[in-house]
């Protein structure tokens, strides 16, 4: 199956890192069809605006409603209108990008991403969007980016890694980090002895119980280290009593 994306910027050419690595090739195996729109292409003014003040006053200026409206008009029409894409608009306002939501994106067929930029897209764009498509404003973390560009490649990236065939071992994928509310394990490669530090014994043993029981176990460390809030999500009924040993040291004051 091959999964459509399409990008609307008034920068399009920041999109261009998505023709390189696995999602280049991805791209040329017909895996994915990727398609960048210049929303300056659906302006009819000789300055190609798409920009202007705010109503009520303020700092900044907002995107106007009808090149996106054009826009998003031209987008649907690649497809069939009883299976519109999912368009996610990038947004500090949103509810948080997750390998959850990743995986959950990375299975339906036809998605759209639309960069704001300024102050923001006029309100009005989303409501009349969503008479049409399903509508997601998606935030990468609490923090504030000059558009949507940058989480846009960052989320095409998570997940057009999911979709079959686009990572050639999918075993690689089933023990990364926030796959199943843990951190992934550390990771070593040759040589074994590297400026007087050593690769973890139990790495070279060729004991592959040991070698599992030692990832999990640095998982639960390292997620407590760092994450210790998405210790809070795990389910009970997932931990061994080896689990909660490990927690109970943990937990225990250094």
């Amino acid at each position: 199956m091959t999964v459509r994306l399409d990008v609307v910027s008034i920068f399009p050419d920041y999109l261009a890192p998505l023709d390189l690595s696995l999602i280049g090739t991805a791209r040329r195996k017909g895996l994915i069809d990727l398609q960048v729109h210049d929303l300056r292409d659906f302006t009819h003014d000789r300055h190609r605006t798409v920009d202007d003040t705010p109503y009520g006053g303020g700092a900044g200026m907002v995107m106007r409603p009808e090149p996106w409206g054009e826009a998003l008009d031209h987008v649907l029409a690649q497809g069939p209108a009883d299976a519109p894409p999912h368009l996610i608009v990038p947004g500090p306002g949103g509810v948080p990008f997750t390998q959850a939501m990743a995986r959950d994106l990375a299975q339906q067929p036809w998605l759209a991403f639309a960069c704001g930029r300024y102050e923001g897209i006029d309100e009005r764009v989303y409501d009349e969007a969503r008479e049409h498509m399903p509508v997601s404003v998606v935030s990468l973390g609490d923090y504030v980016l000059n558009g949507g560009e940058v989480a846009v490649l960052a989320m095409v990236e998570a997940i057009a890694r999911l979709i079959p065939g686009v990572i050639g071992n999918a075993l690689s994928l089933v023990e990364e980090s926030h796959e199943d509310g843990l951190l992934e394990y550390p990771v070593y490669t040759k040589p074994p002895v590297w400026r007087a530090r050593e690769v973890p014994e139990v790495l070279l043993s060729g004991h592959h119980a040991a070698i599992a029981r030692w990832r999990r176990d640095e998982r639960l460390r390292r997620t407590a280290g760092r994450r210790p809030d998405m210790l809070a999500t795990l389910d009970e009924q997932d931990l061994d009593a080896r689990d909660r040993q490990v927690l109970d040291e943990l937990s225990q004051p250094s």
